[in-house]
């Protein structure tokens, strides 16, 4: 099946996203956004198939979402690391999406959303869904000032992800291994990647919360 993902080079993305701080950038439209897992062949074969996660997919284990492609990429090793062979476009419903923003509990308590360590820790043991803000990448893995959001999700969560709350699923492979190549060639402003803006988190309590940066930043 042909990606539905929409494109555009990396140097016109470059130019129309923040430089530095916590956002969420993404693929999105009115009613889905587009989030990136890699699996193993068994896996991410019958989920794009399927269209939910099945088969070996395992509920008891917490899968973690990312919707930043090029962090993706340097968490697969462009789609290379071992059990990672298959990287799967996950077209989300977007009130999902804010549901997953709205559990989310950081993985640590640094950004001072908590006021002790243990109201933190209480609140780790009821989530579903964990956070954690990591240096967003270059297409060669270079670490950069912006950061980059991913998500554990786990129990009644991850189960709701897994088929409820899917639009689709794509494997995008192909185009992973078509732009690996041209990132790591001799002409890697050729490199086109999945259109990506700062998604809007219209939830103030949510937004503070998982640490959303107050504004957008500065755009080159």
């Amino acid at each position: 099946m042909a990606s539905t993902l929409q494109l555009e080079s990396y140097g016109e993305r470059q130019r129309s996203i923040p430089k530095m701080g916590r956002h969420i950038l993404a693929q999105f439209d009115d009613e889905s956004i587009v989030v990136y897992q890699a699996y193993r062949p068994e896996i991410g074969h019958f989920a794009a198939k399927h269209g939910y996660f099945g088969g070996e997919f395992s509920l008891s284990r917490m899968s973690w979402i990312k919707p930043n492609f090029l962090w993706m990429m340097y968490r697969s090793g462009w789609g290379q690391k071992e059990g990672q062979e298959v990287v799967l476009a996950v077209r989300l419903q977007r009130s999902a999406f804010d549901e997953i923003l709205a559990q989310a509990v950081p993985s640590s308590n640094s950004i001072d959303t908590f006021r002790t360590h243990e109201e933190w820790k209480a609140a780790m043991a009821r989530s579903s869904v964990r956070l954690q803000w990591d240096p967003d990448r270059s297409p060669k893995g270079g670490p950069l000032e912006r950061r980059a959001i991913q998500l554990g999700l786990r129990g009644a969560v991850l189960a709701s992800y897994s088929r409820d709350w899917l639009v689709g699923i794509d494997d995008v492979s192909e185009l992973v291994a078509e732009q690996r190549e041209i990132a790591f060639s001799v002409k890697p402003d050729a490199l086109m990647v999945p259109t990506e803006r700062v998604y809007p988190v219209a939830d103030i309590e949510t937004a503070r919360r998982i640490g959303l940066s107050d504004h957008p930043g500065d755009l080159d």
